[in-house]
Order: C-alpha cells, then sequence, then structure tokens
C-alpha cells in the first residue's frame, strides 16, 4: 500500500504525521522545494500561530470567509482543542494571547516544525525534495502515476494534494485534468497602498483598536491598525482584505477605505466627550489634551488636517473645526490604490471546489483515490492563526480516511 502526499507544508507535513507507520504502507512525502513548513517557520514573525482559542465552532466558522459549509464538518472532528491535545500529548504546549491567538510556549515556530517532523520521522515517512508534480494519471493496475518535473514517476495507491494555493489559474491545469473545477485564485490577507498620501509620514504609528469599512460595502473590521511607508497594515487591514478579496479583485484593488480611529464609537458618543472637554478642560489646548488615547502623532496629524492650530483651546474650538474632527476621528477616508502581499501569511482564495470534496474524508468525488488538505481547497480565513488549523482539521481527517485504505 503506497500513500503518496504531495507538498510538505503544513497540511502534507500534518497528514504524514497522522498516519501510524504499519508493515506493508508507505508513506512517500514529496516537496518541491528543498525545505519542509516554510510558512510554519516564517509566520507570527518566526513564533507560528498554531491555531485560535475559539473552541465554539458556529463562532470560529464565521472567521473564515470562504469554505464554510465544508469547515462545519472538519472542524467539529479536529478544531483547536484537539489541536492543542495533539501538540501537548507531543511535549509541546501552547499559550494564549490576549486577542485569542495561540503560540507554542516557546515563542519559536522552530518548536513547531520539530513536534511535527519527529512524529513524520517516529512514522517512517519518507521525503522526497526537489519534485516539482507536472501531471497525475490513473494508472493501468490501479492507483495512480505521478510524474514529476526530474521526470521520476512514482506510483501510489492513494494521494493527498496538499501544493497550497496556486496565484495563476493555469498552475491548477494539472488538477483539471483530473476532472476537477477551480474557484478562481485571488490574493487574501494584503495591505493596502496609499500612495503619496501624508498619512504614511507616520510609519511606524499603531493604533491598537481602530475600525476599517470598505465604502459602498458593509464590510467593517475592527482591530489594530498599523500606519506604513506605504499604506495601512495590521490585523483590522488584513481581516478586511480577506473577507473582501473577490470584491476588491474585482475593483482592480482601486477603493476607499474609512477609518474610525476610535473603533466602535458614535457621534453621539463622541459629541458628548467633546462637550465635556469643552465645559470642563476649556482653558486646556486641544493639542495637549488627547481625550482619546490616540498616539500623538497620530493626534497632531488629524488636528492638522481639520486646521486646528496649537493655540486652540477646547473652550474656543469652533464648531467648523468640531464637525471636521468629528468626520476625521469616525469616518476617515482613504484611496487605496493597489496592494502589498503579507509575505508572512501569504494566502490565495480560491482553489479545488468544495462541492467535489467529500468534507468527512477530504476525498475527491470527482477522482476517487484523490484526496486535499489545506489551502489548496477553496478555504481561507481571516489572521489569527485560522488557516493553520484548517490545514490541521483537513490534514488530520485526510490522514484518517488515507490510513483507513491500508488496513
Amino acid at each position: 500500500m503506497k500513500i503518496a502526499i504531495i507538498g510538505a507544508g503544513a497540511a502534507g507535513c500534518f497528514a504524514a504525521a497522522n498516519i501510524p507507520y504499519r508493515d506493508g504502507v508507505e508513506v512517500a512525502l514529496f516537496e518541491k522545494t528543498g525545505k519542509v513548513l516554510q510558512k510554519v517557520k516564517v509566520s507570527g514573525g518566526g513564533r507560528c500561530n498554531v491555531t485560535h482559542e475559539c473552541f465554539d465552532i458556529p463562532e470560529l466558522v464565521a472567521c473564515y470567509p470562504r469554505g464554510r459549509q465544508l469547515l462545519k464538518k472538519s472542524l467539529y472532528r479536529f478544531g483547536p482543542r484537539q489541536t492543542i491535545e495533539w501538540f501537548e500529548q507531543r511535549g509541546v504546549k501552547l499559550k494564549t494571547e490576549p486577542d485569542g491567538r495561540m503560540f507554542p510556549v516557546t515563542d519559536d515556530s522552530q518548536t513547531i516544525i520539530d513536534c511535527i517532523w519527529q512524529q513524520m520521522m517516529r512514522n517512517k515517512v519518507q521525503v522526497f525534495y526537489h519534485k516539482g508534480i507536472t501531471k497525475i494519471e490513473k494508472s493501468a493496475p490501479g492507483g495512480w502515476e505521478l510524474h514529476f518535473s526530474d521526470n521520476s514517476v512514482y506510483q501510489a495507491d492513494v494521494v493527498l494534494i496538499a501544493t497550497g494555493g496556486f496565484p495563476k489559474p493555469e498552475q491548477y491545469s494539472w488538477l483539471q485534468a483530473l476532472g476537477h473545477t477551480i474557484q478562481s485564485p485571488v490574493p487574501s490577507l494584503f495591505t493596502f497602498n496609499i500612495t503619496r498620501h501624508p498619512i504614511t509620514e507616520l510609519m511606524g504609528v499603531s493604533v491598537p483598536e481602530a475600525t476599517i469599512k470598505i465604502a459602498g460595502t458593509k464590510i467593517a473590521q475592527p482591530g489594530a491598525l498599523l500606519i506604513t511607508h506605504w499604506g495601512m497594515s495590521g490585523p483590522a487591514v488584513l481581516k478586511t482584505s480577506a473577507i473582501a478579496a473577490r470584491e476588491l479583485a474585482e475593483r482592480n484593488y482601486e477603493f476607499q477605505v474609512i477609518v474610525n480611529w476610535l473603533n466602535d464609537r458614535s457621534d453621539a458618543d463622541l459629541l458628548e466627550t467633546i462637550s465635556y472637554l469643552r465645559r470642563e478642560q476649556g482653558k486646556q489646548l486641544v493639542q495637549n489634551k488627547n481625550q482619546f488615547n490616540l498616539p500623538k502623532r497620530l493626534w497632531e496629524y488629524l488636528l492638522l488636517q481639520c486646521s486646528i492650530i496649537t493655540e486652540t483651546r477646547w473652550g474656543e474650538l469652533p464648531a467648523t473645526a468640531q464637525k471636521k474632527l468629528t468626520e476625521h476621528l469616525l469616518r476617515d477616508i482613504y484611496t487605496v490604490k493597489g496592494k502589498t502581499t503579507f509575505k508572512e501569511e501569504f494566502v490565495t482564495c480560491g482553489g479545488i471546489t468544495l462541492s467535489e470534496i467529500d468534507p468527512q474524508t477530504m476525498q475527491s468525488r470527482i477522482a476517487p483515490g484523490i484526496y486535499f488538505a489545506g489551502e489548496i481547497t477553496d478555504v481561507d480565513g481571516i489572521t489569527g492563526g485560522y488557516n493553520f488549523q484548517h490545514a490541521w482539521s483537513s490534514g488530520w481527517i485526510a490522514a484518517q480516511s488515507m490510513a483507513g485504505e491500508g488496513k
């Protein structure tokens, strides 16, 4: 019995780590580069955001813009709780940060890589590097014939495809040849380019809680917002980009964003605060009395946009300036022209159409004996450990199914 796994990323390696060694069963893992688990290595700034501490599955599923029907089944079988247990059983403890993201207590992604790799070695998985897949064909004696870019061929009884997503539609042609249809790939998890705008002079300034909204839509996400030399980044932007991935691609990445620098504060709430400042702190300079806990450089920038000079006191703030300040604090509009790939967590929206995959086994409904796991499927989540959780879940389910084939 020969099990082939194509792709040594999170999903492929985790699947290999969950196929127990048995006499008469050979597991071969093929990787087109010379390294394994590279996205795990760089994720979370080198710490690896393993999963998210969300044990309520309906709430967890809501964090995936695409793939929810499949995830409703897969995450119940192997979700964050099972992920935590799997690593802890192998000596790796995870910790939870205030925003729910979970990392190894070592704060080192190599801990996760070593854990998975060691389990793969215990399972006697054979790993082959520099093996780029070019074609999969049905084999005459049964099973599948895998063709690689170095002209080598491997015969397998079952095949797990865990290559990750591809940015170009033509890169899926070898999967279309098996009869599968592809949801057109577009980038997800990217930052917003706001070129030649004075806001970019504040690069490095971060607001812990803001809300980003795509103008003309109902798409809005809260979270930390980071100003960069090219525009805006941070969790709020990345989450918004994931949810709006297809819509923003259709707009060729030219659109407007509306920023509420005060996160969820309303006009009425802000008016009440300003009225208090005018009444009780009227002699204080507006520039010095920043009641909103915004970074000093951002506060000064916003006042400048409202033509509020440094000598202005709260009690002397003109009504027109107050109105401008309200608009900039709650509805600050920026024109986005282009995106920048968030390289640490590069994710593609698109892939194998989910109706062609059995969520109970991750096996193809089109080509029995072919399985899928990870980002090659049309599933993607917002930033925060969700994409890795899908990799673990789908990889584990595929492994259980394929291991059953070898009984």
